[in-house]
């Protein structure tokens, strides 16, 4: 009996894969796209405030102040809720173990010209209502009034999967170990001034599930389903990570292992090059303020920037490995 147990898992597993995340991806949408809806480059880099990000520190909660529980979150494995401030702003709150990582992966995102959600980590807080009392390690995460969401967008399936920027994107994933690579987890936001450009912003929301390890368990792996995927805010994780295990040809084969696999195989060592480049301009007073904005200790934040900048020189490495 055992047997055809198996067989109907695995299928079942193929099944929802291939719904959820073909294998064959086309771009959608005019054929005249504008890269700068995904990627601008960061020329003001240095005036950027990783520690505020890119809702600026006009936009962070008030903490002491309580919050009013308004619905609990329904998507996603970690607990959280919407609330509105005494102002009246609403949020999405995330509690648990991915607001560190998310807020931090987040602003690196950013410091690569990437565009973000702001956000904030709020170590305490209070809230009013439904499951009243003091809350704790949460991901604060609220709409700017410049833009307002308008759908998800696909990793498989969007108007940027022949550019270097995506792929560049991909790349960045796998320096953080971003291994939830789910159309939930991206947001269209459309400029809500007819006059704004870009027209559209795509973003790489619910980044928690990072800095941690990016290694599926074979058991799921051989199944070809979900289940756990890997780590998430685990430091010692991320510094047993690798990042590159092979270079052949324009092949780049990266040190990750579960679903989504199919995304990296656009990857060339010029792409890795790309998205190595923007990071290595990021100076160190940058890194420490994204990693303070995680509530990361400096001792932790030393040891993840150590490991990601030994990414980087593996990256950069493959300029002159590949001329």
């Amino acid at each position: 009996m055992r047997l055809p147990i198996v067989r109907l898992a695995v299928l079942a597993s193929l099944v929802w894969l291939s719904a959820a995340y073909p294998l064959q991806a086309q771009p959608e949408g005019p054929a005249k796209i504008s890269v700068a809806e995904l990627w601008q480059e960061p020329t003001d880099l240095l005036q950027r405030d990783l520690y505020a990000g890119p809702g600026g520190a006009e936009l962070t909660p008030h903490r002491e102040r309580p919050f009013q529980f308004v619905a609990h979150k329904t998507t996603g494995v970690n607990p959280g809720y919407d609330v509105k401030d005494a102002n009246g702003r609403l949020w999405s709150v995330k509690l648990g173990v991915e607001a560190q990582s998310e807020v931090t992966a987040s602003r690196i995102l950013w410091a690569m010209g990437f565009h973000q959600p702001a956000n904030y980590y709020v170590e305490q807080w209070t809230l009013e209502g439904t499951d009243a009392g003091g809350k704790s390690d949460s991901r604060f995460r609220t709409n700017t009034d410049a833009y307002k969401p308008a759908g998800e967008w696909a990793w498989n399936k969007n108007p940027f999967v022949a550019t270097q920027a995506f792929r560049g994107l991909i790349v960045a994933q796998m320096i953080l170990n971003s291994w939830d690579l789910k159309t939930a987890n991206n947001r269209v936001y459309e400029a809500t001034d007819p006059a704004a450009s870009p027209r559209r912003l795509f973003m790489v929301r619910d980044l928690g599930s990072s800095l941690g390890h990016a290694k599926q368990k074979r058991f799921f792996a051989m199944l070809g389903g979900p289940g756990s995927q890997g780590s998430k805010n685990d430091l010692e994780g991320f510094e047993r990570h690798g990042f590159i295990k092979n270079v052949s040809g324009n092949r780049v084969e990266f040190d990750y292992r579960g679903m989504y696999g199919e995304l990296l195989n656009r990857v060339t060592p010029p792409d890795v090059v790309w998205a190595c480049e923007l990071m290595s301009r990021i100076p160190d007073t940058h890194w420490q303020a994204a990693f303070r904005a995680g509530a990361y200790t400096p001792d932790q934040t030393d040891r993840y920037v150590k490991k990601i900048k030994e990414k980087i020189a593996q990256g950069l490495a493959l300029k002159t490995a590949t001329r």
